[in-house]
């Protein structure tokens, strides 16, 4: 019997709606798998601990983290809660810093042509979108957020932080994933203009190197905006920096239906965070309306790496299971244009197992 133990960390918003429903995918799921079990956990974390306690990610709750063979994690911070420098709290930064979580996994794909804004995609005959961007987590612009600053400064500086380490062992997930995939990695960086950039794209010509079969490109960051607007098809895995990552995943949700159909995967030497891409989106909360499908596909990410074959097959499952499910134009969610709740997307999803 391999047994796991799952931290939950369902959060704010529409997190614990969305954790739910996606605790249900895995335990219909297990039930058709031989001799896997999960140990669920959850931890209070984001905002709402915040308002309770005075700390959005208390260090007990880290060290629990730590004990656990993955962390499902659903939406983090509220827009109202703040810190005195006037940002929000994002406690789900602090997760992927102290755990090491540098490979950021955000799977793009398309199921249905009427949830994307793009023409001749996704219908019967028509160009498909499937590609992953992989966001480097632990460095770039994100790496300055907390150093101390003036009260009152005339400016603000922010530091594009690109080590050799860093870019070196996250180009090389991307080639790994490539790999597996359609043996094509797309470098997105800004070294026509950035010292930084021009960094790590030496280092990915490295990297590179060792992949022999694996082809490559390079592409600006605002030529890629373009480029995922007009020929997402062409796409197979992308790498880029922190704050690049961050922008282009939320682009390319968009050419697929949103923020609620977008998976993600924060990834370590020893320790992983699967959750959805979407924020906490307090005014649906407690609606039944929330799109479950983002989470419920980092769900199978997460199966898929904690890397047992029972697990790789449950991944496989849930991934047929949404696939049908979303396939379906009369399975709308709000997001989605349609009046489909998180109960019955849920039901659904395990109809389909």
């Amino acid at each position: 019997m391999s047994s796991f133990k799952i931290a939950l960390l369902p959060g704010d918003g529409i997190g614990p709606e969305v954790v739910n429903a996606s605790v249900k995918i895995l335990d219909a799921t297990l039930a058709k798998l031989d001799d896997v079990s999960f140990d669920y956990e959850e931890l209070s974390v984001g905002a709402d601990e915040y308002l309770k306690s005075g700390d959005p990610l208390p260090a007990s709750a880290v060290e629990r983290m730590k004990t656990a063979n993955a962390i499902l994690l659903g939406a983090m911070g509220l827009p109202s809660v703040r810190w005195p420098n006037g940002v929000e709290m994002t406690p789900q930064i602090d997760i992927r810093e102290q755990l090491d979580l540098f490979n950021g996994v955000r799977p793009i794909k398309l199921y249905h042509a009427s949830h994307t804004p793009l023409k001749g995609y996704g219908g019967d005959g028509e160009k498909e979108i499937d590609f992953v961007i992989i966001r480097e987590n632990c460095e770039g612009l994100f790496v300055d957020r907390l150093r101390p600053r003036e009260p009152e400064p005339e400016f603000e500086t922010d530091t594009m932080k690109i080590t050799r380490p860093g870019a070196e062992r996250v180009c090389r997930e991307a080639f790994k994933l490539a790999a597996k995939r359609r043996k094509h990695v797309t470098l997105v960086d800004k070294a026509n203009v950035l010292p930084s950039m021009a960094f790590f794209r030496k280092i990915f010509d490295e990297i590179a190197s060792e992949f022999p079969d694996i082809e490559t490109d390079r592409v600006y960051v605002d030529a890629m905006a373009l480029f995922l607007v007009q020929h997402p098809e062409k796409f197979d895995v992308m790498v880029t920096e922190n704050m690049f990552g961050d922008i282009l995943s939320d682009l390319a949700a968009g050419i697929v239906g949103g923020m609620g159909m977008a998976p993600s995967g924060d990834i370590g030497p020893k320790h992983a965070v699967f959750q959805p891409s979407h924020g906490t989106a307090p005014t649906i909360a407690g609606k039944g309306i929330a799109n479950p499908v983002a989470t419920i596909l980092s769900a199978a990410l997460m199966l898929e790496w904690l890397g047992t074959a029972e697990t790789v097959r449950g991944a496989r499952m849930i991934e047929k299971a949404v696939a049908t499910v979303m396939g379906n134009p009369a399975h709308l969610t709000a997001d989605l244009g349609g009046s489909t709740g998180t109960n019955e997307i849920t039901d659904l999803v395990i109809a389909a197992l």
